[in-house]
């Protein structure tokens, strides 16, 4: 038995590929640490407050299992993991993945 072929179109999945990966960089990233270098424009620049910092905070607390913390770091990063967990989930649905028995079938 000869196993199925996946084709994955790069362009299709890019975007899901790089929230999956953003994603899962966040989670696994050590929140409890706070000197860390910051790859965020405003906090390098001195201006103040970012309304986005703490994000990433949130989501690796939320990966442990520490809601109150990871809301604490930012009141929306359980929003964001369920707006980007929708939005690839839309992705994947509208680009279904082909292999070469769906192509033998139709």
């Amino acid at each position: 038995m000869r196993l199925p072929r996946i084709n994955l179109k790069l362009p299709k999945y890019s975007e899901a590929i790089i929230w999956i990966l953003g994603i899962i960089l966040m989670a696994i990233s050590n929140p409890y640490e706070s000197s860390h270098y910051s790859l965020c424009l405003i906090k390098n620049s001195g201006l103040g407050f970012c309304p986005g910092c703490g994000l990433g905070h949130s989501i690796g607390f939320l990966a442990r299992g520490e809601i109150l913390l990871s809301f604490k770091s930012h009141p929306l990063g359980i929003f964001a993991i369920l707006v980007l967990s929708y939005r690839i989930f839309r992705i994947f649905k509208n680009n279904p993945i082909k292999t070469d028995l769906n192509e033998q079938n139709h």
